[in-house]
């Protein structure tokens, strides 16, 4: 942190989990010509698959990118994010994908996995023609996006390049690493068939990424109860690649690897944590248990505990971090945290950043604050603090003001969409 950086009375925030993708139809540019007649076909499917989840959802029901038409370009509408953005107090953004991508199976979020078929390859080709944008996207705003990449796990060699591509065409923010779901015929994220990924992750310094509703098994069209069991469930699957990478050994062989977890909440990480601890001294040292038995030769050529491969390589993405969860920071380790707004979804804390920030750090240790709202995505993603600095000094809030706590009774009706105002994850006496 540079001298520019530590002279600010306000903080530097840079958001971990925000997410950008084109309209449907929008990336035919990025697309090569002999797609251009699928496209369209495509987009009239994913028009019709709307009406439907429309017909069953009724109002609640949202377009693209999961938000309504009207605000569907914050997407991709490169002077309305900035705009917005500042105007919530942050510089910085760490981007995912939203929208969905050309030739995805209908109806499918941007985290789903493919469905193995024939079109295989019009899907990598949808997914490039993201990531081709993607890096536009990025460079219009340059220092201020760091744009993560998509790959393809049944295209390895294909994927391998495209991370190549990614590095040299400035999408800092790494690789978006899809789940295995079960039911998907893909191979787990533990099958040794992913090394050539792993390696050249950790060669490049490209961080891998996992997000909320990566992994996540098709729950079927039992609408409505198929999308609150997701709701239910999408966490823990996401969860799922944290010990799989860890046991097969993937954080032994690449000891520079970076692996972040976002938009799966933080709490679940200290006894999650614990277990995995437990679990592998059962299977490595007592050697008269069934652990031991069943589970002991995969974990013999590790070295470290699993919380230790965790505090050397894992991160987690804190979007609208309640104040219960900043009160486990000590128990997570504060250099873990990565703080994080979920611009543009409905459930983001945007336009109320401001006061979810006094609700959850209002009595916290400025410096850090400024560790988790910045300091550690600086490091994972390579954002110039001092480069951004300027920024932060015109529409950074003032650490004055989010030292001044936030009564619970005072945050705005509007605010409440937002999981981080939640009344059961707020600290008594607030």
């Amino acid at each position: 942190m540079g001298r520019e950086f530590e002279e600010l009375d306000r903080y530097l925030l840079i958001t971990s989990d925000t997410h950008a993708g084109l309209a449907p139809s929008l990336y035919k540019p990025y697309l090569a010509k002999k797609w251009h007649s699928d496209l369209a076909v495509w987009v009239q499917s994913g028009e019709e698959a709307e009406k439907l989840m429309r017909q069953v959802m009724g109002e609640r029901s949202i377009g693209v990118g999961g938000h309504p038409d009207r605000d569907a370009n914050r997407n991709w509408d490169s002077k309305r994010r900035l705009e917005e953005s500042e105007a919530d107090g942050v510089v910085a953004e760490v981007i995912f994908p939203n929208t969905v991508p050309p030739f995805a199976p209908m109806p499918m979020s941007a985290f789903e996995e493919p469905t193995l078929g024939n079109d295989l390859e019009k899907q990598w080709a949808g997914l490039q023609a993201h990531n081709r944008w993607l890096a536009e996207f990025c460079a219009e705003a340059p220092g201020r996006r760091a744009g993560i990449a998509q790959i393809f796990l049944p295209n390895i060699e294909g994927s391998i390049e495209e991370i190549r591509w990614a590095k040299e065409n400035g999408l800092r923010g790494g690789v978006l690493l899809p789940g295995a779901p079960p039911g998907s015929d893909l191979p787990p994220l533990y099958a040794p068939v992913y090394e050539p990924i792993w390696a050249v992750c950790e060669e490049l310094e490209m961080p891998i990424n996992h997000h909320a509703g990566g992994g996540t098994p098709d729950y079927g069209m039992y609408l409505p109860h198929s999308m609150a069991m997701f709701m239910l469930e999408v966490t823990w699957w996401s969860h799922r690649a944290l010990w799989h990478l860890i046991f097969s050994g993937v954080f032994e062989r690449h000891p520079k690897l970076q692996f972040v977890l976002t938009e799966t909440g933080i709490g679940w990480a200290p006894e999650t944590l614990r277990s995995l601890d437990s679990m592998y001294d059962r299977m490595k040292y007592e050697k008269q248990c069934s652990e031991h038995l069943i589970g002991g030769p995969a974990v013999a050529a590790l070295s470290l505990k699993p919380s230790e491969y965790f505090a050397r390589q894992c991160h987690l993405g804190a979007s609208f971090l309640p104040p219960t969860e900043c009160a486990m920071r000590y128990e997570i380790g504060v250099d873990r945290i990565m703080w994080g707004t979920d611009y543009p979804h409905i459930e983001s804390s945007y336009p109320y950043t401001r006061e979810l920030m006094r609700l959850s750090f209002a009595g916290v240790d400025p410096a850090e604050i400024q560790q988790i709202v910045a300091g550690n995505a600086a490091i994972v993603y390579g954002f110039d603090l001092d480069f951004l600095a300027p920024l932060a000094a015109r529409v950074g809030p003032t650490k004055a003001e989010i030292a001044e706590p936030l009564p619970y009774s005072s945050v705005p009706d509007a605010a409440r969409k937002c999981p981080g105002f939640a009344p059961d994850r707020q600290l008594p006496g607030l």
